[in-house]
């Protein structure tokens, strides 16, 4: 029982995390993401940038990576409370029934 509880609070906290990413981590993301692609591209190419092909993949690819980093970091976190919440309530309901066993 214990495993099944930690799994589904683990599922939740999941499935929480992807509606917050959706909600605060996607344009915050793509934002510092596309800011270190333009510092990026303009160590290599000078700034003001050119609208060169070049640099707007590095730019994309930049804010691909930032998008990708922030909902790692929110699912696993959030996924992480979902676990722990499901094993301090497996350890009550553990405790709680073992203990009602006891007092037969």
């Amino acid at each position: 029982m214990k495993t099944t509880m930690a799994r589904q609070g683990a599922y939740m906290g999941a499935g929480a995390g992807l509606v917050l990413f959706g909600l605060f981590g996607l344009l915050p993301g793509s934002l510092f993401g596309g800011a270190a692609g333009i510092n990026i591209a303009g160590m290599l190419y000078g700034l003001p940038l050119e609208s060169g092909l070049l640099s707007r993949m590095i730019v994309l690819a930049s804010m691909l990576v930032g998008v990708v980093v922030s909902g790692t970091v929110i699912v696993t976190a959030s996924s992480t409370l979902g676990w722990l919440a499901g094993n301090a309530m497996s350890t009550a309901v553990h405790h709680n029934t073992f203990a009602a066993a006891e007092r037969r």
